[in-house]
């Protein structure tokens, strides 16, 4: 019988690009605005902004009241 030997693969890092990094922090803003906003951040000018987050909340089936 012959033993024969296999190299063992090579392990490369994953080379993330910093504009997938940016598109990452701008969701997970998105998603705090989304389920978590209630008024705090966005200033009494932006209500319609705020009644859209809240309806949105709501779709999600996310309790806000």
């Amino acid at each position: 019988m012959i033993a024969t030997t296999h190299p063992l693969p090579t392990v490369e890092p994953i080379r993330v690009p910093g504009v997938a990094w940016l598109a990452v922090a701008v969701a997970v803003f998105v998603v705090y605005l989304m389920l978590q906003e209630n008024g705090a951040l966005l200033a009494s000018s932006w209500n319609t902004l705020h009644e859209l987050f809240h309806d949105g909340r709501h779709a999600l089936g996310v309790p806000c009241h």
